[in-house]
């Protein structure tokens, strides 16, 4: 059992370390990342096991779990106090809509009717979805502003901003070999602007139900395993190269900054820590349980986020996973400037 301990302890400390290296250093041992909140589960239990036999190795697993604590508060947050709303309050909306069902994932002709009475009822003042397409045909004429950017032929994607409050300036990163993008505007609340950008970054492609892959585990040969993994790989590559366009282009930015969207990666990774830099998480500092954003079975996966500024007040953060129209559920915050 403590040679168990001492190989788990060992896989522990890499993935504590691999946020800190690019994965064009060690892209197969980035993931890792995926898999970092099993690696405090198992070291919780050994911790739990050691400490009912009163064992010296207790110590270990305690070590583990202290250094890590700044990891757990990613994955799992307790319930936080009532938040007083104020006028001088803006909400901010992150959706993956995979392009409103538009060919028919989930076998209902009404999801984009749904999505639209979800998005009328919570009513962002900044809504920012991923994967939209207007061939869906879903009215979001509610919002007076909006920067959109859309690529393809017959059917177009991208991203979208919608905005209550006026938008003056926007544009659209170019992502290389991708179909994914980042898109930015810069929007006025009163005296104060805001730049709001909406990534989608590379997809890793793993099937959301666990069933599927159990179900044909006899079938997979070490040949197609190693497909899966160089799969992850290059998407963590590409990953990388893409945050690096964003967090460049956010440096010649001189206003408070608001990211959201769908960045395909956990928060364990070195993408993510790139990505937020200085910017609080808002479901660290207000969210609460494990903030689930992608329908991934038995295991709660958080891959949409919204970072805002410091000089921004988060004041809550919900996950709105009661939501099933996509295979993302919207995430909301409640922001605030200054005090």
């Amino acid at each position: 059992m403590f040679a168990f301990n001492i190989a788990l302890t060992i896989l522990t400390f890499v993935a504590y370390v691999l946020p800190f290296l690019a994965p064009k250093l060690f892209p197969l041992l980035s993931v890792l990342t995926l898999i970092l909140p099993l690696f405090l589960i198992l070291n919780g239990l050994f911790f739990i096991y050691w400490l009912l036999q009163l064992k010296r190795q207790v110590f270990l697993s305690g070590i583990v779990l202290l250094l890590g604590i700044t990891f757990i508060s990613r994955f799992y947050k307790f319930s936080t106090n009532d938040v007083t709303v104020e006028e001088k309050d803006f909400t901010v909306m992150s959706y993956n809509v995979r392009l409103f069902n538009l060919f028919d994932w989930i076998h209902s002709d009404d999801v984009g009717d749904k999505i639209l009475s979800f998005i009328n009822d919570k009513n962002p003042d900044i809504l920012c979805i991923q994967e939209y397409s207007e061939n869906a045909n879903v009215d979001l004429r509610v919002y007076k502003y909006k920067a959109v950017f859309m690529e393809g032929d017959k059917i177009k994607t991208g991203q979208a901003i919608f905005s209550k409050y006026p938008i003056f300036n926007q544009g659209n990163l170019h992502l290389i070999q991708s179909g994914n993008n980042v898109t930015f505007a810069d929007i006025r609340k009163g005296s104060d602007t805001i730049r709001v950008y909406n990534m989608h970054l590379q997809s890793i492609k793993i099937s959301p139900d666990v069933s599927d892959i159990s179900q044909h585990v006899d079938a997979i040969n070490q040949q197609k395993s190693q497909q899966v993994f160089i799969r992850i790989r290059d998407a963590f590559k590409k990953q990388e190269k893409q945050s690096e366009i964003l967090v460049s282009h956010k440096k010649d930015c001189h206003y408070p900054v608001i990211i959201c969207g769908d960045m395909n990666n956990s928060a364990f990774s070195y993408v993510y820590r790139n990505i937020k830099g200085s910017l609080n998480d808002c479901f660290e500092e207000a969210g609460t349980g494990f903030g689930q954003t992608y329908k991934f079975k038995y295991y709660p996966a958080r891959i949409d986020y919204i970072f805002a500024d410091k000089k921004i007040k988060v004041k809550s953060f919900k996950t709105y996973t009661k939501f099933e129209n996509s295979d993302h559920f919207p995430v909301m915050a409640r922001l605030s400037f200054g005090e």
